[in-house]
């Protein structure tokens, strides 16, 4: 039996959003929109399960790529609420859970961010986290008053600028500043809050913040770049990184991904235990290991017959209108080159593809169910994702499934008791802090 303990979290692929409109296990999704019960329900059941967090991703704008057009993603739900209103909410429900939510760089000024975060810090007793992202399309910079975005490696140096000024703020209270003596009526020593005088290139910022620290000072850092300069970004900055090995699979993969990265963090003079490697997967289970298979096998028939839902995710990602390409033909080569979006993604779908007409390519990409393949019983699952993170020495999993209280179940009180029963997750909370659970194993 494994005695390597993971960590285990949840994301939440389309944030504080609509799940499974018109499907079956939906609930009532259609006349919930911006309602947090379904959150509520999963972030307990997260924490009965003894996960690390979830993570609510998110957009500033309505995809409209593909086919040029908003039709498509808004006849389809989707639609994204600020995720940043429903952290306290979520905290307030729960006692240890982690919540992570997603902001952009591109677009929150740092001053804003840091005191945004520091209040949610506050408010969520220090658990909560935030994913930083440069955010790709032209209309979410349209959104804030830009004509283009920036092209994909400065937003990675806009990013880094952006880190370091916030974290200064975050820093512009000296420990134990407030001192709250009534006798002497004094609330602030005045003397251990300093303005930072912060002038980079593309951010300036005097300080200080006018709110204290919160109890983690700073909230746990999440990121989830897979180009070149997104992997420099994380492995300098991020706590915890979400690894997405769909469009290149495996365990051998995953090894390769995690190598890279504890080097990169290493070059950067950081100790690798200081970050979490968490590999995306999307588990298919079922009473029987077949009932499971056949289960993945419906899944995936399902998918590779929504050409149409496939094309335009691809467009999204990309920045590029797939609609425009003839599906019986080779995909085109420079695509990578072409897109200002996800590069990484995008290029290693071109790999993938080569020799491959843009339809066979589609049905790959439908085969594809996260990082590695976990098909089978509870119990099943279980022993697949203990030895995996064994022999790639991870740090642990992030559940991608649609968010129905369906799925939520059958992960919380039918996979993650299995993985307790092996010692492979947690059995309780040692701390009450996010960053100090994370760091715990």
């Amino acid at each position: 039996m494994s005695e390597r303990m993971f960590h285990m979290g949840w994301f939440l692929g389309t944030g504080f959003g609509t799940y499974g409109w018109n499907q079956r296990w939906s609930g009532n999704s259609g006349k919930d929109v911006a309602k947090p019960g379904l959150f509520i329900d999963m972030a307990r059941s997260l924490e009965r399960a003894g996960f690390d967090y979830m993570m609510l991703e998110d957009s500033s704008q309505i995809p409209e790529v593909y086919k040029g057009s908003r039709e498509f993603a808004l006849s389809r739900g989707t639609l994204r609420q600020d995720p940043m209103p429903l952290v306290p909410i979520l905290a307030r429900a729960t006692e240890h859970l982690g919540i992570i939510a997603t902001m952009s760089t591109s677009f929150y000024p740092p001053y804003l961010a840091a005191r945004l975060l520091t209040t949610q810090d506050h408010l969520t007793g220090g658990r909560v986290g935030v994913n930083l992202v440069t955010s790709s399309p032209d209309a979410a910079a349209q959104n804030y008053g830009m004509d283009k975005h920036w092209p994909h490696d400065q937003r990675y140096e806009i990013a880094d600028e952006w880190v370091e000024c916030v974290k200064a703020l975050w820093n512009s209270w000296d420990d134990g500043a407030t001192v709250a003596d009534s006798e002497a009526g004094v609330y602030v020593d005045y003397t251990k809050v300093h303005p930072i005088h912060f002038e980079g290139e593309y951010f300036r910022s005097r300080g200080p913040l006018n709110s204290p620290p919160g109890p983690q000072r700073q909230p746990v850092i999440c990121q989830a770049g897979g180009s070149e300069a997104g992997r420099n970004f994380g492995a300098k900055h991020a706590e915890t990184l979400i690894a997405s090995l769909a469009e290149d699979p495996g365990v051998e993969k995953m090894k390769a991904y995690r190598d890279d990265v504890v080097g990169r963090m290493i070059g950067f003079g950081r100790n690798p235990s200081d970050a979490k490697m968490l590999f995306l997967a999307q588990p298919i289970m079922a009473d029987t290991d077949e009932g499971a298979r056949e289960k993945q096998r419906s899944i995936i028939s399902a998918q590779a017959a929504n050409t149409e839902q496939l094309l335009a995710g691809l467009s999204g990602y990309s920045g590029l209108d797939f609609s425009k390409f003839d599906l019986d033909a080779p995909l085109e080569e420079d695509l990578a080159d072409r897109t200002n979006g996800h590069v990484s993604l995008v290029r290693d779908f071109v790999r993938n593809a080569s020799g491959k007409t843009l339809r066979e390519a589609l049905a790959d990409r439908a085969n594809s169910i996260g990082s590695v393949e976990l098909v089978g019983t509870p119990e099943t699952v279980a022993v697949q994702m203990g030895e995996i993170m064994d022999e790639v020495g991870g740090d642990g999993f992030l559940i991608r499934a649609q968010v129905t209280r369906a799925n939520i179940t059958e992960v919380c009180d039918g996979l993650a008791p299995a993985l307790r029963k092996r010692g492979l997750i947690r059995s309780h909370y040692e701390f009450d802090t996010f960053r100090e659970n994370l760091l715990a194993f």
